[in-house]
């Protein structure tokens, strides 16, 4: 996912999104187990979309405790 992408989502898509991947990102291990991945990047762009997602979080909740 870009940058711009994860910027231009609010909140709850984002906690959704991060949702969502975490999901995703277990049943890859689980099944990584009985079969190897196709692609093994697959893990390490999940684990980075996820980190970019809860940075973006964190920087909303920043924005938002200073205004208000």
């Amino acid at each position: 996912m870009k940058k711009h992408e994860i910027a231009a989502m609010s909140r709850q898509e984002l906690v959704d999104s991060i949702r969502e991947l975490e999901d995703r990102l277990a049943d890859l291990k689980f099944y990584k187990a009985i079969e190897p991945p196709q692609n093994p990047m697959v893990f390490r762009n999940s684990r980075r979309d996820i980190a970019k997602m809860k940075t973006r979080l964190s920087q909303l909740a920043k924005q938002e405790s200073s205004e208000g």
